[in-house]
């Protein structure tokens, strides 16, 4: 059986489908520290940064004389004296600013600092923690950062979807109860889970994100950009070229040409910040199809006939949300930490509100939001700007402000990386087709949000991972696992919710959309109960260790719930809803809704199809509505009663689940 896509950035960067062993937990570690400790304005490490260049952050009264003297790219001199004099002794030096211009926000940059980075290139020859303190020696300067390099060093492919099912196999879901055509949609259980999936593993129904009962409310909205920022998205795809986001400037402009003047050349699908080019990659022999598994969960075309669905991929009419593909892995290389930088930066500019993050740095390399902002200040200048500015340039836009979504990283610590465990972005945990926690999620009091991961080493079985689109050097559709598979899930479910707010016309601040997001949410406290015995992998020796998972570690660490697609879609619309146990009766107040009087007599109706669907049995008994549903679904209610001789109604969603949350699930 076969281990996906495994991969340690040079001991310091993680790609969150990474699948690691259980460890204790990590403290910080030493690495760097000798730099800090002699001069507080160098940042973290010289280990594994790009040989010949730095990041320097100047104070804010000496950029009039930067911008002065740096006039133009591959300027040698920045106009502030004591620094020139550093540069003077260097021969072949180059500064410039480290954020690309783009004229159409340089204010609003300027606002967040972003003006204060520039980048300087030096000759190899000299030593970088010897160039790094002189340049902090200079009392204009703030701080100075290592560019580290992004690079994998392994790489393990992910499954094609012909090698697991191989031919015809008994359909996960019957077809007539789906909602689109797409022939792999039975294969896809964190989508809709029936409990009765083709695995060998454990399964429960439920355990899934919820899209059944959401996609009858929204399917996506074109309008809703989502930045992928990880290997290049196949934008040729079959199942995924409808949905791909489209510069049209620079479509129907001149090759070479930054035709939209955002400080981009031929950025036709977004860019590609490891080779510097608008040229979109994925045909390195070393990519795994990542960007491409990601993008396709956020917006694989709905009811086209192809392949998957996606969860925000639309109805099949050129309806669902757009992907923007911003490239930092190819094959064995990766962007530096400016160009990432400059990635997240691109987002915001050009329209994402979404950014999905399948990236980050080991758990335990760093343990705290100081520590990890002092030692990559740029990445987390670039994240904040993101948060603070994405949308704003889109008077339609249904939010003001970004949502950063992070995977929480795959080494089974008990803490997630960086930045997913930043306060300011959004950290995901994975779960398996039980419930159950990911063998290999991290985990902790930072994780906000669980979504499906998949587990292979716990099914046994690659079907209990993630199916999603692929490169065609992998067939085009594969299975893939991690808390990087888990991560685009909740991209797609608050694209979806941004979608449908889009249909309503409603607006929201990026916090009270996150706040939506993040309490829109079963709970899986529930199913942390026992142990969870596993087979782990060792891939050097190609054997299977059995060992075991104590699951109340993770009560209350794997983030306030698991995230509910038709729970989110309900709470932008602000009807009524109340989340019931299945088979277990429920009593609800329905003075809640029409005041505290005792003496209103209530009448309830609900259609047919939804009272046979869910198996939904109701009694009045005064101002008390009993239900009790036989199967997991949803139905809509309308109350009505009589209030001094006229006739109200109003609309009650019942939601039953296989488990609910603590607080009775009320909205």
């Amino acid at each position: 059986m076969m281990k996906l896509f495994a991969q340690r950035i040079l001991a310091v960067l993680f790609a969150a489908a990474c699948v690691g062993c259980a460890q204790d937990d990590v403290d910080e570690p030493t690495s760097g520290s000798e730099d800090i400790g002699r001069n507080p304005k160098i940042i973290y490490s010289s280990r594994g940064a790009s040989a010949g260049e730095l990041l320097v952050k100047f104070h804010p009264d000496a950029i009039g004389r930067l911008e002065q003297g740096v006039t133009r790219s591959g300027a040698t001199r920045s106009g502030v004296e004591a620094f020139d004099d550093v540069l003077g002794e260097m021969g072949g030096v180059t500064i410039e600013r480290l954020f690309t211009v783009d004229p159409r926000t340089e204010d609003r940059a300027r606002a967040a600092g972003l003006h204060l980075w520039y980048k300087v290139r030096f000759g190899n020859q000299e030593s970088l923690e010897q160039v790094a303190a002189r340049f902090a020696s200079v009392a204009e300067v703030s701080y100075v950062q290592y560019n580290i390099h992004v690079r994998r060093i392994e790489n393990r492919r992910p499954v094609p979807f012909d090698q697991v099912w191989g031919g015809d196999v008994q359909q996960t879901t019957r077809a007539e109860e789906l909602p689109f055509d797409d022939p792999k949609l039975n294969k896809q259980w964190h989508y809709i889970n029936t409990g009765d999936q083709t695995l060998t593993s454990p399964i429960r129904a439920g355990a899934d994100v919820d899209c059944k009962e959401a996609w009858k409310l929204c399917t996506g909205d074109p309008s809703i950009i989502v930045a992928v920022v990880d290997e290049g998205v196949m934008y040729s795809h079959e199942d995924l070229s409808a949905n791909m986001w489209v510069n049209e400037a620079e479509l129907d402009g001149q090759t070479g040409v930054d035709d939209d003047g955002n400080g981009y050349r031929d950025d036709i699908y977004g860019y590609n910040f490891v080779l510097n080019t608008g040229k979109i990659t994925w045909t390195n022999p070393d990519d795994v199809g990542h960007g491409t598994h990601v993008a396709g969960t956020i917006a694989a075309v709905n009811n086209n006939g192809r392949g998957v669905c996606g969860i925000a991929g639309g109805s099949g009419s050129n309806d669902g949300v757009k992907i923007m593909s911003l490239q930092i892995f190819d094959g064995e290389d990766g962007a530096t930490a400016d160009a990432t930088a400059n990635a997240i930066k691109y987002a915001a500019d050009n329209g994402a509100l979404i950014l999905q993050c399948s990236w980050g740095y080991d758990a335990g390399v760093f343990t705290s939001d100081s520590a990890w902002a002092r030692a990559c200040s740029a990445e987390k200048d670039a994240i904040d700007y993101f948060i603070a500015n994405a949308g704003k340039d889109n008077p339609a836009s249904p939010m003001t402000g970004g949502l950063a979504i992070f995977a929480a990283g795959n080494e089974s610590a008990r803490m997630p990386g960086y930045p997913a465990s930043y306060g300011g972005v959004v950290c995901v945990t994975a779960f398996a087709p039980d419930f159950t926690p990911s063998t290999f999620t991290n985990y902790g009091q930072a994780a906000d949000i669980a979504a499906p991961g998949g587990d292979s080493d716990y099914t046994l079985d690659d079907a209990g991972t993630i199916l999603s689109t692929q490169t065609d050097a992998f067939g085009l559709y594969g299975y893939m696992e991690g808390t990087s598979m888990a991560c685009p899930h909740v991209s797609g479910v608050a694209a979806l919710g941004l979608s449908y707010a889009v249909k309503l016309g409603k607006h929201f601040t990026a916090d009270e959309f996150r706040s939506l997001l993040l309490t829109s949410v079963n709970d899986i406290n529930s199913y942390l109960e026992g142990e969870k015995d596993y087979f782990y992998f060792y891939k050097y020796y190609g054997e299977a260790y059995p060992r075991t998972m104590h699951l109340p570690n993770y009560v209350g660490k794997m983030g306030g719930g698991y995230t509910d697609a038709y729970k989110l879609l309900l709470s932008i619309e602000g009807t009524a809803a109340i989340w019931i146990k299945q088979n277990e009766a429920k009593e609800i107040d329905l003075s809640k809704y029409f005041g505290a009087s005792e003496n209103l007599t209530f009448a309830v109706s609900v259609s047919q199809e939804d009272e046979r669907a869910l198996g939904l049995s109701s009694l009045v008994k005064g101002n008390k509505l009993i239900v009790v549903c036989a199967n997991t679904g949803s139905a809509s209610l309308t109350l009505r009663t009589n209030i001094g001789g006229t006739i109200v109604s109003k609309q009650l969603v019942v939601v039953a689940r296989p488990q609910i949350a603590s607080n009775g699930g009320w909205l």
